[in-house]
């Protein structure tokens, strides 16, 4: 059986609630147990380091592909050829306060695999190449850009991969009142407020994974249309 590859957004940060970690290692181990592949955003600080943690399993034999920009590891590169200082395990920080995290990541193999690319942009554009569906848990900006692109990809028809979002404690409710509004208002159609599963557990995200029936109403656009290279992010993602 082909190994599934799901790609998760988070914080790099640990948020003020223990639940959100706890659930971050527990949805990893999750991964693990299936022989699933984490895909993400390469971290290991704050929410990002607890679900590789959690995918790589005790004997840090898992699989995990962390995918960074450059600019993010610049601390951590021990040489102008690219070469990354890989951190002792006591030197690993996990727990980070939003207002301590100064957008810095060390790298260790104990996180599993990590690709080092120019950009956010190739970073993104490889993170949906790889992976067969999309999971968000609690996290910042960074998280909602990523999330919501995702969205809109299957609302244009760009791909039909699963998209869960993880409401750990409630996280997400704000976020489901705009989609609900927008859908009372006329702006997203029922059947388009279908793209996006809530699951509130970690075992809920793999059962909506699993489970995910790609919903009728999305478009169904020939990107192959709009000429030279203007989408290849969009056709790299179905």
């Amino acid at each position: 059986m082909t190994m599934k590859s799901v790609c998760v957004y988070c914080g790099s940060s640990s948020g003020k609630d223990k639940i959100f970690s706890a659930q971050a290692n527990e949805l990893g181990k999750l991964f693990y147990g299936l022989g699933w592949q984490l895909i993400y955003g390469g971290g290991t600080t704050g929410l990002m380091g607890q679900v590789a943690i959690g995918a790589m399993g005790d004997n840090s034999d898992g699989h995990v592909h962390g995918i960074i920009p450059n600019a993010l590891v610049a601390k951590e590169r021990k040489d102008s050829q690219g070469g990354v200082v890989e951190k002792e395990e006591d030197e690993i920080q996990i727990d980070v306060d939003v207002e301590d995290h100064r957008g810095s990541t060390p790298i260790s193999n104990k996180f599993g695999k990590t690709t080092v690319v120019p950009d956010m942009h190739s970073r993104k554009r490889m993170m949906a190449e790889l992976s067969d569906a999309f999971v968000a848990m609690p996290g910042g900006y960074g998280t909602m850009e990523e999330i919501m692109e995702c969205i809109t990809w299957s609302q244009l028809g760009i791909h039909n991969k699963p998209i869960v979002l993880f409401n750990i404690d409630g996280f997400y409710d704000s976020l489901l009142k705009f989609v609900q509004n927008s859908i009372e208002r006329g702006f997203i159609s029922e059947k388009n407020g279908k793209i996006v599963q809530v699951a509130t557990t970690a075992p809920e995200v793999i059962e909506m994974i699993q489970n995910y029936v790609v919903p009728e109403g999305r478009f169904n656009l020939n990107w192959q249309d709009e000429g030279d290279n203007e989408h290849d992010d969009e056709h790299d993602c179905k």
